[in-house]
């Protein structure tokens, strides 16, 4: 063994143990057990322990936990696992660090100083099948609470909007609006397009086989003013702009630039979630259409060059299949989704945490929210469109 590895020589005399420090003391190196010291402290009866470190070399932080781990052994604070029996409490030995360098005791001082965060170990509990579920459901509920009251608070906020005592900056609900409305275009077209040509091209593989290509239009004009038009575009701006908002309020939680309105007295539900929900309520119906008008032209697409039907003609089956019941439908859809998408958005963000980790969770957890809460929806205006034959 070299010089410089580090070394801990235990000597014992009239009841006095003296640790004997020698070599650096460095990460890379082979420290010494620090349980298996205080054993032979122990071993030998001692009721003190001293240190010398005339033989120290260079330390880091490796020392620092060979000692304090060393103190916890010696202070008789070793627990017994879970699958042990209980040990019994061993009496502490007294600990004379005056034998260390001036460096290493203020540093254990400093360690001391701050009593541990309870779970800061990292240990986790093992719960049963019905533990677990249980926890999850009381955090489900918890959950459910906390989305009913944002959803409730964020209402009061909007009644005093229609009131005029709403306080937000109208500079920023434009803003909004534009980013959540004409820069929203690009990747809406894109979207509703490929929808209307995949939906055109599926049905016409299948209608040719009856002779009934001219249907093609009544399924693309149909289903895109219905539900894929509001329920696309509902995802896309789940995807772009709900995770836009939750990533913007998060980092302003980190900033403590939310604790910085609510101590100005400024509520923050008014000056940062009312207006962007009300930009991405207004802009989701405007969206919609336009995502409808392109979907139609992207069946129109496949149906003028595949099937070889006039454009006029396509133009007459889809007049004749979509009613203004439909459309409207679709705009009321697309109201209540940009409404979702903007609350599931805004609430992951003003729940994040203090971090960029929970911060990107956050985000995340917004785009999951935004799509679930859509879909849902989607699902239960089905079912109402259904009885009311619409």
């Amino acid at each position: 063994m070299d010089a410089a590895d580090p070394k801990a020589e235990l000597e014992t005399r009239d009841g006095e143990a003296v640790l004997n420090l020698q070599g650096d003391w460095s990460i890379k190196g082979d420290v010494p057990d620090a349980a298996a010291i205080a054993e032979q402290v122990r071993a030998a009866s001692a009721r003190r322990l001293s240190f010398a470190s005339d033989d120290l070399g260079k330390w880091d932080s490796c020392l620092l936990i060979f000692l304090l781990g060393l103190e916890r052994d010696l202070a008789g604070e070793t627990a017994a696992k879970d699958d042990e029996e209980p040990k019994p409490q061993t009496p502490a030995i007294e600990i004379d660090k005056r034998g260390l360098p001036e460096g290493v005791r203020s540093l254990i001082a400093l360690a001391e100083a701050v009593p541990e965060r309870e779970g800061a170990r990292g240990t986790t509990e093992k719960l049963g099948l019905v533990a677990r579920i249980g926890k999850g459901a009381s955090e489900a509920a918890a959950g459910g609470r906390e989305m009913l009251a944002f959803v409730g608070q964020v209402t009061l906020a909007f009644f005093a909007w229609t009131r005029g005592r709403a306080r937000f900056r109208y500079s920023d609900l434009f803003q909004f609006i534009q980013e959540a409305g004409v820069e929203a275009l690009p990747i809406v077209s894109l979207i509703s397009f490929l929808v209307g040509l995949i939906l055109a091209f599926v049905g016409a593989v299948q209608l040719e086989q009856f002779g009934a290509e001219i249907y093609v239009a009544n399924l693309v004009g149909v289903a895109m003013v219905r539900e894929m038009g509001a329920m696309m575009t509902g995802i896309v701006m789940a995807g772009r702009t709900g995770a836009a908002y939750a990533a913007q309020l998060g980092s302003m939680k980190v900033n403590q630039e939310i604790d910085a309105l609510t101590t100005m007295g400024i509520s923050p539900l008014e000056f940062l979630v009312l207006p962007r929900m009300l930009a991405l309520a207004t802009m989701m119906p405007l969206l919609a259409l336009y995502s409808d008008l392109v979907g139609i032209l992207g069946g129109a697409t496949v149906s003028v060059a595949m099937l070889g039907m006039s454009g006029q003609t396509y133009y007459n089956q889809t007049a004749y299949a979509v009613t203004l019941p439909m459309l409207f439908g679709g705009i009321f859809k697309a109201s209540v989704y940009g409404v979702l998408v903007a609350l599931a958005g805004c609430l992951r963000g003003m729940q994040s945490g203090k971090s960029s980790s929970a911060v990107g969770e956050a985000t995340t957890q917004a785009v999951v929210t935004s799509i679930v809460a859509i879909i849902s929806a989607c699902g239960v205006f089905a079912v109402v469109f259904y009885v009311l034959e619409i």
